[in-house]
């Protein structure tokens, strides 16, 4: 899938011109022929049109998906960090905390152990507070991280479905230089298949 968009131009446009000449040559001739291959090339171009729309539409919406699953998964990796620096923070008070145990285990005065637990005490407030916070950090990163894979589930699809519609306009192209009507069957298969997984991507599945 080109992030550029759906490009069918080319090779549509030649087989239209091609199958169209072809019409008005054996027109004089064919009679009914030239009618009915009239009939199918119009039928055939406005499939075309039609298909490569709606592919269109398709790619941008795998673009617009791809997009939003690299924002999410950067800003998972944002969260993780700010948790691992929460703990990092939170190591930190648990040492200060056992230094603050042994100093009042170790001091013999009765003021001097009350003023260490107060310390503690505090440490021990502050670590519970800082937990907390992490915690709720390392679950908003794994959040964002299932949104960025259900993101790029999405975009998955769309691609898809985008190839498909494109395989479908290739076989239309064949179909009107060779008007082979098992083409034009394969090209209406595979575009409901494309139809189909762009269904699935539009309802996240």
């Amino acid at each position: 899938m080109s992030s550029g968009g759906f490009h069918v131009h080319g090779p549509h446009d030649h087989a239209v011109e091609h199958a169209t000449h072809g019409h008005h040559d054996a027109a004089p001739h064919g009679g009914d022929t030239g009618g009915h291959h009239a009939s199918s090339t119009n039928k055939i171009a406005m499939f075309t049109a039609i298909v490569a729309t709606v592919g269109a539409i398709f790619a941008y919406l795998g673009g617009a998906t791809q997009a939003n699953a690299g924002l999410m998964k950067n800003d998972a990796a944002i969260k993780k960090t700010e948790a691992s620096n929460q703990w990092n923070y939170f190591q930190s008070k648990s040492t200060k905390q056992s230094l603050a145990e042994l100093a009042r285990d170790l001091t013999p005065a009765e003021t001097e152990k009350a003023k260490y637990q107060a310390k503690i005490d505090r440490y021990e407030k502050e670590k519970n507070d800082i937990k907390t916070a992490a915690e709720k950090l390392e679950a908003e990163a794994h959040a964002f991280d299932q949104q960025s894979e259900a993101q790029m589930h999405q975009h998955h699809r769309w691609a898809q479905a985008t190839t498909a519609l494109q395989v479908a306009i290739a076989l239309a192209a064949i179909a009107l230089l060779t008007k082979k009507k098992w083409l034009e069957w394969g090209m209406y298969g595979v575009a409901a298949v494309g139809l189909g997984v762009g269904a699935l991507a539009a309802l996240h599945i």
